[in-house]
C-alpha cells in the first residue's frame, strides 16, 4: 500500500515529467528493447519511430503522478488502455518486465536526484497501477471467452474477398479457418492483425476498425495504403495491400474497443476524415440493419470524390433512411454542387443538422478531432455526448 510520504515523492516528480517525460520514456523503450527484444513483437515500431508511443506513455505517466491521490479519476483512461492491451494479448508477466525497465530508466535519467526512497515510491505506485490494469484486462479476457464464438490470443483467419473501395483503400473480408461462428461485437470496435515483416524479422501488430456491422460470419477491415510507400506507420498496411489476397491467412485477436455506437433514442452525428470513416461505417450499417429511426447526420472529408470510400453505399443508405443527411468536404475542388471545398468545417453545416441533444462521433487524426471537439463544445454540445477515436496511441486529453 502506498504511503502519504511516497505520494508526496511521486508528486515531487511532476515538474520533471512535464519537462522531460518524453526523454524518459524514449530512454525506457530503448532500454527495454535492448534487454528484451522479444517485446518488439508486441509494439507498433512505426509509432516508436515517429515518437507517438513515447509521447503517449509520457502523458500516461504524468497523469498517474498528477492523480496519485485519487487514481479512480483515471478509471476511464485505464479501461481504454486495457482495451488496447487486450487486443494485443498483453499478459501479467509483461508488466513485470515493463516495471523493471521503467524503474531503471527513472534512476538512470534522474541520476543523483533518484534517491532510494523515490525509486521505492515509484515501484509501489507502478505495481499498484499494474494490478489495476491486470484486473481490468482479466475481466476483458473473461468476457471474450464467455462470449459465444469468442477467444483470447491470436486466431487464424483466411481472406475470402478483397474489394477496392478506392485507389487507396481496400476492404478485406475474413472468415475463421476453423469455420466457427464469430462473436457479436459493438459497431465501432476494432481487431488487431498480426503480420510477419521479413525486412524487420518481426511480427508487427496493427489495429483496424471493423467496418461492417456484426454478422457472425465474417469480419471486414478496410485498410488504407500509405503514400509514399515505406513510411514506418504504413508498413503493415502497405504489406497487406501488396501481398495479401484471397486464400491468404491472417492472425487476429477478438474485437474490443471503448469507441462504439451509443444505442439510445437521440439523433446520431458522424464526423470523419479520410479512413477515419471505417468504424463509423460499422455504426451506420448497424443502424440500417436494426432499422433505427433516429435522424442521422453524416459528415465526411477526404481529398476528392474519387477517393471517397463507401460513397455509393452511403448514398444507397441515405435513400433508404428518410432522416439521413450527408455532407462531403473535398480538399480538391469538385465540379459538382453536392460537396464543400476544403477541409471539414462544421460552421458550414446548418445548425438543424447539429442538434444540441445528439450522440456525436469523431474519428480521424488528433488535430481533426481536437478542432471539431472544440467547435462542438463552443456551440454548447455536452462533452459527455462527444465520442472520439484517435488514430494510433491516444494523446488527446479532451474534456
Amino acid at each position: 500500500m502506498i504511503t502519504e510520504a511516497q505520494k508526496d515523492l511521486i508528486k515531487g516528480t511532476i515538474p520533471v515529467l512535464r519537462a522531460h517525460g518524453v526523454a524518459l520514456t524514449s530512454h525506457f523503450y530503448k532500454r527495454m528493447f535492448t534487454h528484451n527484444p522479444e517485446l518488439k513483437h508486441l509494439f507498433n515500431l512505426g509509432n516508436q519511430q515517429n515518437s507517438r508511443q513515447q509521447t503517449a506513455l509520457a502523458t500516461a505517466v504524468l497523469a498517474y503522478a498528477e492523480h496519485i491521490d485519487n487514481p479512480a479519476a483515471l478509471l476511464s483512461a485505464v479501461k481504454h488502455i486495457g482495451q488496447k492491451h487486450a487486443s494485443l494479448h498483453i499478459r501479467p508477466e509483461h508488466y513485470q518486465i515493463v516495471g523493471k525497465h521503467l524503474l531503471a530508466s527513472i534512476q538512470e535519467v534522474l541520476g543523483e536526484a533518484a534517491s532510494t526512497e523515490l525509486i521505492e515510491a515509484w515501484k509501489v505506485a507502478y505495481f499498484q497501477l499494474a494490478d489495476i490494469m491486470i484486473g481490468v484486462e482479466k475481466q476483458l479476457y473473461n468476457t471474450m471467452v464467455q462470449t459465444e464464438g469468442g477467444w483470447t490470443g491470436w486466431k487464424p483467419f483466411h481472406i475470402v474477398k478483397v474489394v477496392a473501395e478506392t485507389a487507396e483503400i481496400q476492404s478485406i473480408y475474413l472468415e475463421p479457418t476453423d469455420g466457427g461462428r464469430l462473436p457479436a461485437y459493438k459497431p465501432g470496435q476494432y481487431v488487431s492483425v498480426r503480420v510477419y515483416l521479413p525486412e524487420l524479422h518481426l511480427y508487427q501488430p496493427r489495429q483496424y476498425s471493423l467496418s461492417d456491422a456484426s454478422n457472425g460470419r465474417y469480419f471486414r477491415i478496410s485498410v488504407k495504403k500509405e503514400v509514399p510507400a515505406g513510411k514506418p506507420q504504413g508498413m503493415v498496411s502497405n504489406y497487406l495491400h501488396e501481398y495479401f489476397e484471397v486464400g491468404k491467412q491472417l492472425e487476429l485477436t477478438a474485437p474490443t474497443g471503448s469507441f462504439h455506437l451509443i444505442e439510445n433514442a437521440l439523433p446520431h452525428v458522424f464526423i470523419s476524415g479520410g479512413v477515419g470513416q471505417t468504424p463509423l461505417m460499422a455504426m451506420l450499417e448497424h443502424l440500417a440493419d436494426t432499422k433505427a429511426g433516429q435522424p442521422i447526420t453524416w459528415i465526411h472529408g477526404c481529398r476528392n470524390n474519387e477517393l471517397h470510400a463507401f460513397k455509393n453505399r452511403i448514398q444507397k443508405l441515405q435513400m433508404q433512411h428518410a432522416a439521413m443527411t450527408c455532407f462531403s468536404f473535398y480538399d480538391e475542388p469538385q465540379a459538382d454542387s453536392h460537396s464543400f471545398a476544403g477541409w471539414v468545417d462544421l460552421a458550414k453545416i446548418d445548425r438543424a443538422h447539429l442538434p444540441q441533444q445528439a450522440n456525436y462521433y469523431l474519428c480521424g487524426p488528433a488535430g481533426f478531432i481536437e478542432k471539431h471537439f472544440q467547435y462542438l463544445t463552443a456551440q454548447g454540445i455536452d462533452p459527455a455526448n462527444i465520442h472520439f477515436e484517435e488514430f494510433g496511441p491516444a494523446s488527446l486529453q479532451l474534456n
